[in-house]
């Protein structure tokens, strides 16, 4: 990928998103269609500093990529939603 910070593009902040964040320890961003899981874990990591247990990734309707990123047991995707201002 050339441009470094076109991997993750934003945070996704809806009801569904905030449940997620609260439930399963999980973040959820839109993320650049040709991202790789591997470069999604990784940009991640290295902005947040937080360790990425698992990444999952879905096509909206719409043809947006999304990212659901759950955060390993020692990392806090709450702590790290209050730093981006979803909470």
């Amino acid at each position: 990928m050339s441009s470094e910070s076109q991997v993750l593009l934003y945070p996704i902040h809806t009801e569904k998103a905030i449940n997620y964040i609260e439930k399963y320890n999980t973040l959820i961003f839109a993320v650049s269609r040709t991202a790789t899981k591997q470069q999604i874990r990784e940009e991640f990591e290295r902005k947040f500093g937080a360790k990425v247990e698992k990444v999952r990734t879905l096509i909206t309707m719409r043809g947006e990529k999304r990212a659901l990123i759950k955060l390993s047991p020692e990392s806090s995707a709450e702590e790290i939603a209050t730093r981006l201002g979803l909470l």
